[in-house]
Parts: C-alpha cells; sequence; structure tokens
C-alpha cells in the first residue's frame, strides 16, 4: 500500500509540472484530490486546442449550417469549419443549440471555441453578457462575419483570419453542390424492366421474391426500391458510403451484421435491406394501416425515421392525421423551412424533405408500373405539365 502512496503522490507531481502556469481543477479520486492534466477556463486557446485534439463549434440547424444527410452531415459553413479543423489538425465536435441566445451564452461560458450563425442573425444585447459582447465586437474583423469565436482565444481568431480566403468559401459551395447531385453517386444505368413481355424486372427478381416475403412486401416493390437507389447497379457507391443495390451504409450494414466484404454481394445486399425494412415496419407499427406504413417505411428508409417522426408531430400539431402519408408528406416538405424545422416539436432539425418525398413518389409510381396498374399523379405533376396543374398542386400543398 505504501507504494502505490508513493506512485499517486508521483503522478500528482507529474501532472503539476506538466500543466504549468495553466489554471487547472482539482480532481477528486478514490486515492485523494489531484490535479488535472486538462487547462480549463477562458484562456483555452489554440494551442490547448491542437493539443487536446478537438475544435468546439455551436451552430443552429439548417440548410446552410449543419444537418443530417443520409447519415452525413452536410451544411456550407460546417464544411467550412471542417476544412478549418483539418487545417489545424484537429477533430471537429459540432454542437446544436435552441437558439442563438443558448450559443452565446455557451460560448461565453468556455463550453466551445466559436459559434456559427445562420447568416443575418442579430444577436440581442440581453443576449449577451459584458465578456461576449467583447468577443462579438472583435468577431467584426474575422472575415466571416457571422462566425464569433471565444473572448480569450487570441491566437484562434489569428489563425482563422490567416487561413481564410472567399475561394475557400466558394470551393465548399462547389462541394456540397456536387454532393447533393446524382453526379456524387458512382453507378451504371440498367433498365428498370429487364422483359416487360415476361414479366422480369431485374437479374435480381429471385432475391426479391425470397427476402420480400419475410417482412410480407410484394417483391415488385422491393424492386422498385432498389431501382431507385441503384438502378440494378450491385457495384453502385455514393459519396456519403452507401454501397450495393439497396445501398446499405456501412454503419447500418454492421448494425445488420452484413460484413463489410461482402456489401456488395447482391443477395447479401438484399437479404441484409430486407431485415432493415423489417426494422423499419415494427418502429412504425403504430400505423396500423399497412398501405400506409409502406410509405412511412420508405421515406424513413432515405430521409431518416427521426425526420420523418418529427413530420408526423407537425401534422399532429396543426390538426392533420399523422398516420396518413398524404397529411404527413406537407410537413416532409415544410421541414425545409425554418419556421417548421424550428417547431419545438421538431427534435431532429432541418431535412431535405423533398428528395424524401420525391423518393416515395418515384417509388410507388414505378411500383404501379411493374404491377401493370395505373399511377395517377394528383400531388407532384412531371416537368412540362400545364401551369394550371402546377397551379393546384401548389395551393394543395401551402401549408
Amino acid at each position: 500500500m505504501k507504494r502505490i502512496g508513493i506512485y499517486i503522490q508521483l503522478f500528482a507531481v507529474l501532472c503539476l509540472f506538466a500543466c504549468q502556469e495553466k489554471k487547472q481543477d482539482s480532481v477528486v479520486t478514490p486515492w485523494g484530490e489531484i490535479t488535472d492534466t486538462i487547462p480549463v477556463g477562458d484562456e483555452f486557446d489554440l494551442e490547448d486546442i491542437q493539443r487536446n485534439g478537438e475544435l468546439i463549434a455551436l451552430t443552429l440547424t439548417g440548410p446552410e449550417t449543419y444537418y443530417d444527410y443520409h447519415g452525413r452531415h452536410l451544411g456550407t459553413q460546417y464544411l467550412l469549419c471542417q476544412r478549418f479543423a483539418d487545417k489545424l489538425g484537429v477533430s471537429l465536435r459540432v454542437e446544436v443549440c435552441r437558439d442563438s441566445a443558448e450559443m452565446v451564452q455557451r460560448l461565453d461560458d468556455g463550453e466551445a471555441d466559436l459559434v456559427i450563425f445562420p447568416t443575418g442573425t442579430v444577436v440581442s444585447p440581453e443576449a449577451a453578457s459584458t465578456s461576449t459582447t467583447k468577443g462579438d465586437t472583435l468577431s467584426h474583423a474575422l472575415p466571416l462575419k457571422n462566425w464569433m469565436v471565444g473572448v480569450e482565444k487570441d491566437d484562434l481568431r489569428a489563425e482563422l483570419i490567416a487561413w481564410y480566403r472567399p475561394e475557400i468559401l466558394e470551393e465548399v459551395k462547389k462541394e456540397e453542390s456536387f454532393l447533393l447531385s446524382s453526379r456524387s453517386v458512382k453507378r451504371r444505368v440498367f433498365s428498370p424492366m429487364l422483359n416487360r413481355a415476361g414479366g422480369v424486372i431485374s437479374h435480381y427478381d429471385g432475391y426479391f421474391q425470397r427476402y420480400a416475403s419475410t417482412i410480407r412486401w410484394d417483391w415488385r416493390l422491393m424492386a422498385a426500391q432498389c431501382y431507385q437507389e441503384s438502378t440494378f447497379d450491385p457495384q453502385a457507391r455514393s459519396w456519403a458510403g452507401a454501397c450495393g443495390l439497396m445501398q446499405i451504409m456501412p454503419g447500418t450494414a454492421d448494425h445488420l451484421g452484413l460484413a463489410r466484404s461482402s456489401i456488395f454481394d447482391p443477395e447479401q445486399n438484399i437479404a441484409a435491406a430486407a431485415r432493415y425494412l423489417g426494422e423499419l415496419e415494427r418502429s412504425f407499427s403504430d400505423i396500423r394501416e399497412r398501405s400506409e406504413r409502406t410509405k412511412f417505411v420508405l421515406a424513413s428508409y432515405n430521409g431518416g425515421g427521426f425526420h420523418i417522426r418529427d413530420a408526423m408531430a407537425l401534422a399532429r400539431k396543426n390538426g392533420k392525421n399523422p398516420q396518413r402519408w398524404h397529411d404527413v408528406e406537407p410537413y416532409v416538405l415544410g421541414l425545409s423551412k425554418p419556421e417548421y424545422y424550428n417547431d419545438p416539436v421538431v427534435k431532429n432539425g432541418y431535412m431535405r424533405g423533398s428528395e424524401t418525398v420525391d423518393y416515395v413518389r418515384k417509388i410507388q409510381e414505378r411500383w404501379n408500373s411493374y404491377r401493370g396498374v395505373r399511377t395517377v399523379r394528383s400531388t407532384f405533376a412531371p416537368s412540362g405539365t400545364p401551369q394550371k396543374a402546377k397551379h393546384e398542386r401548389k395551393k394543395k400543398y401551402q401549408i
């Protein structure tokens, strides 16, 4: 025991020498009180950030700032901040706040290194303390007017000023535009139906028939979804990392028990997708009508179940039926607008709702085509339709 006590005392002394003049916190351990090795306080500047290996930024959810897209984070300001973190040689941690006042207060309390406001945000005097007001004044010297650096982080501020060039912002905007386009998905385009006369949709019909039956789906619906995901290309890969026929993310593959070495195998990819669809079916078991539940499952496969639940909450709040896709769909679209993704009932912020709505619509239409059922387009008309139809669609979905 005496030897252990000596080791503990030696460890405490080494911590004190390592920290030198930095302000430290005391940590109580089962062996007594020692000094933490991580410096704390407002003076936590560039050198400390690099030593700690993490840059902490606060922001609000939104298309410009930060949002989730197919399991990856996007937003022009987020991508810009990620580049700055890469320049510093540290990881980036982004935390989403409820409002600007919370961001300002947390920055003032030393909980973050910088704040990223949506463009045009005005911080009220009441929301800022004296020290943060100082930081806000200094932030006007920053080339990025909607970024605010912590008060005592002069070195971090100087590094940001030296690093930023307007060309970097333009590069980031082009990168994001590419990632959100179909050009970012590497795939070969195959015919949506291999042999219409013979009822053959693809080379993988046997797999669709086998695994769709395990979740009591029409195999042609799963085939329609596969075409939307990969156009029947088993080697398809998206920029976000989604792989194979059903565009399964590596993390989802791990969860489903699909080995990453087998993620491009057609049968195993389809089998794993069926398991995932089954999970989504069970997660939406509160939607009793099967045909309605299928639409919610497809929307969740594309946009994330958490966003779809947000849209359902909005529909419920506005007196609509949250278990009817026709009623929820406008709020999926609405989640791309601040008045909706900032609503208190929304827990997961902004989403690109138009993409998800279009995803569900196209799969339903292709499924109808595979079954020989005529599709009546009463909601989303294709380009080139008469102006009257477009006007009716806009009026119908105005919320």
